[in-house]
């Protein structure tokens, strides 16, 4: 458990699609707690998703996580090297926008992002036990419940200080989004290179 605890803590302190809305609704003065509920709740649907029986398939072959793995970090290399080309400080969003569609779009972006699903898919079956006494279903649910936690605490603080120190720099924020590109692109290189 604390071996799947530090990977996923490293997954989430690296800059990607969910820092990026983070920081966004902090600046816009959105309700963080809105955009961070979203983004845990997405994760919740891909939780359920993996342990209602993908994630076990992927478990028990181990060229379907090979094939994950590398999809996955082409995946993050083409995305990363996107942000980094076009790190523009995110747009003012109307003021219309109410917390509840902050909330809505948090779920888009944690589940319905390939690299999330792609990321669980590939990372929860490996801290399973097949043999164990829990039902793989179990397993995956608790580090599901793991990786949610952690992901809400992180951001939180994220969205926090995003609305209290990059609040009006705008070259600060592409900054951080050329930052977030090398770290995708070298987490995907990572993964591709893991694999061959």
């Amino acid at each position: 458990m604390l071996a799947f605890w530090t990977v996923a803590l490293l997954l989430i302190v690296i800059p990607g699609p969910d820092w990026v809305f983070t920081i966004g609704a902090g600046l816009r003065g959105r309700s963080v707690v809105s955009a961070v509920s979203g983004l845990v709740v997405g994760y919740g649907a891909i939780t359920v998703v993996v342990a209602a029986g993908v994630g076990a398939m992927v478990a028990g072959s181990p060229s379907a996580l090979t094939v994950l793995s590398l999809v996955g970090g082409a995946y993050l290399i083409w995305q990363g090297a996107s942000t980094f080309a076009h790190p523009a400080p995110p747009a003012a969003e109307p003021e219309t926008r109410t917390d509840w569609a902050t909330f809505l779009r948090g779920i888009g972006v944690s589940g319905f992002n390939p690299k999330g699903l792609l990321i669980f898919l590939a990372l929860l079956p490996q801290f399973t036990d097949p043999g164990g006494s829990w039902p793989i279903a179990g397993q995956i649910g608790v580090l599901g419940l793991t990786f949610m936690g952690t992901c809400a605490v992180w951001y939180l603080g994220l969205g926090i200080l995003a609305r209290t120190v990059l609040d009006g720099a705008p070259g600060t924020t592409r900054l951080v989004g050329r930052l977030a590109g090398v770290a995708m692109i070298a987490l995907g290189a990572y993964l591709v290179l893991d694999r061959l």
